[in-house]
């Protein structure tokens, strides 16, 4: 069996593969398929659907973070593959192919899982309040294996105002390091870069466009080692995103209509999710909403309906049609209409705001910032740049810089919701031949995938045994 290697390009779309020569190629005498998502169209779900076959009700992965309603924390961003149900890929693989080998080179919910190599962002956090760049490995000696060749992951690249190209190169040099030296025969490889520019400007701006290109040259070398190499290719993405232009204040609202608490401290304002009567955790085009009293059901509702930029509110019955009728979601979910998303926002004068709201700080914030992406235009970029290098050398500055924007305006392009042109929605290609598509469900990916495996599912004995630790700490 040749290898298999599936690319995560997130962002692809099938009008961006127009400007991507090199990717197209990939479905030479193979197939290109319209990718059909679940509900939520966001990273932590769909990925956790292509691994799995399941909706979200079946591996609960509701969003990219939920509200942790034993902990009474909005958490997102986890990092452990408990958090995710079902039988994964791999599992269901080595059924038929006892010893199967699997690297995981920045798919999301990667440590803890039962793979053979693992490569996953993780900042190195100081206890003077330094954040530096790094990532998780395992094994662990793979991780000074990797910074030797390609110095340390850059996380600042891979997020925030700075994000670029650079950690897509970084990935990939990793990707094609672990592929050569220890020859996995599943390879999971997470590209980011379409994701920075196309909500920074949107996905039909030239800075889109360019984009493209850029991934499309940093991706060529890559994929014409692996066509040298024999290797089974997917490309597939997660999502595509599309134009928008209004952002939905859902905790404002509930805020306004007394059903949303906050506490203070040090003159600045934060959410209680713990005595709130509804809130809501904002994730891109969704927005899950936590009503702790049913009697409160209808007046939450209509709070929702009432807003500007919501398409629909989904109940129990509208939770069980998309399948995310599962305990971690929401009371309510709310649907963006197709040019708006929904902020975190829930402080009602930016003189109240936490300092993390100005902050690239994806684990305090009870909720998607997209304007993490763009730099605060009210600060000249001279001092910018001046406090970033002061707080590399200072303990603790790094929380006073102003660096993210208040004004949600910048915000160009988003996704979650389903696409309603599929020209904007997520895509696969394969250059294998015999397995032809014109649409795939995201439940179906799976199957696909071990059906290029060569494996059958339900056939020999699993492999209990794990490479990796039982449990990784999650995201800090």
């Amino acid at each position: 069996m040749s290898r298999l290697v599936v690319l995560n390009v997130v962002g692809l779309t099938p009008r961006l593969l127009h400007h991507m020569p090199a990717v197209r190629a990939v479905a030479d005498g193979g197939t290109v398929a319209a990718l059909e998502p679940v509900l939520p169209a966001v990273t932590c779900s769909m990925q956790s659907t292509l691994l799995t076959g399941e909706p979200p009700r079946g591996h609960g992965v509701v969003a990219n973070g939920w509200y942790f309603r034993d902990l009474g924390e909005v958490l997102l961003w986890r990092q452990h593959n408990a958090l995710v149900g079902g039988e994964k890929l791999w599992q269901a693989a080595r059924r038929s192919r006892p010893g199967l080998t699997v690297a995981n080179i920045c798919w999301w919910y990667a440590m803890g899982a039962d793979v053979d190599w693992t490569v996953t962002p993780r900042p190195v956090y100081y206890s003077d309040g330094r954040k530096e760049a790094d990532c998780y490995t395992w094994p662990p000696a793979l991780h000074d294996e990797l910074t030797e060749r390609f110095g340390r992951f850059p996380l600042f690249s891979y997020w925030g105002p700075t994000a670029d190209l650079t950690s897509t190169r970084w990935i990939l040099a990793a990707a094609k390091h672990v592929f050569d030296t220890h020859r996995p025969d599943l390879s999971l490889v997470y590209v980011p870069h379409l994701d920075y520019d196309l909500q920074r400007h949107g996905p039909h701006s030239a800075q889109a466009e360019r984009a493209a290109r850029e991934l499309d040259a940093a991706l060529r070398p890559f994929l014409d080692h692996l066509r040298r190499e024999d290797a089974t290719v997917v490309v597939l993405s997660e999502y595509g995103i599309t134009p928008v232009r209004r952002p939905v204040d859902v905790n404002r609202a509930l805020r306004r209509a007394g059903l949303l608490e906050v506490h203070t401290q040090d003159g600045m304002e934060y959410l209680d999710p713990r005595t709130s009567r509804a809130f809501a955790v904002a994730d891109h085009q969704l927005a899950h909403v936590y009503v702790a009293d049913p009697a409160d059901l209808t007046r939450a509702r209509e709070v929702l309906e009432a807003l500007d930029g919501v398409a629909e509110v989904l109940d129990e019955p509208g939770k069980r049609r998309h399948g995310l009728d599962h305990e971690r979601a929401g009371e309510l979910v709310v649907v963006a209409e197709p040019d708006a998303w929904c902020t975190y926002y829930y402080w009602l004068d930016d003189a109240l705001a936490p300092d993390f709201a100005r902050q690239v700080d994806i684990h305090a914030k009870p909720g998607y910032d997209p304007a993490e992406l763009l730099f605060d235009p009210t600060v000249p970029a001279v001092r910018l740049r001046a406090a970033a290098s002061v707080a590399r050398k200072k303990a603790g500055l790094r929380y006073r810089i102003r660096t993210v924007p208040l004004d949600p305006g910048g915000v160009r392009g988003s996704h979650g919701r389903l696409p309603d042109d599929p020209a904007d929605g997520p895509v696969l290609l394969c250059g294998r031949a015999g397995i032809a598509r014109e649409r795939l469900a995201a439940t179906e990916v799976k199957g696909l995938l071990l059906e290029l495996l060569g494996a059958r599912p339900g056939a020999g004995t699993d492999r209990t045994t794990s490479p990796s630790p039982a449990a990784a700490p999650a995201a800090g």
